[in-house]
């Protein structure tokens, strides 16, 4: 899926929790291993082992998949 990036995550395993969520709500989902470093901009802040993770969502459900995220 190409996608637009609502967030930057810790790791994969909260990318898959996150989109998992977004999943629920109708909106697709994908996740990817970016370079930017962990802890800059994060949802969730931290640092992960696996390396901070870029979640993906069509274009069209951005703004609805911005409402869903967890409040920092």
């Amino acid at each position: 899926m190409a996608g637009v990036r609502l967030t930057i995550v810790g790791d994969e395993m909260e990318a898959e929790a996150l989109c998992g969520m977004l999943r629920a709500n109708g909106i697709a989902c994908s996740y990817r291993r970016t370079d930017v470093s962990a802890g800059i901009g994060t949802y969730g802040g931290g640092f992960a082992m696996a390396g901070p993770t870029e979640v993906l969502v069509e274009e069209h459900q951005l703004e609805t998949a911005q409402k869903l995220l967890p409040k920092r």
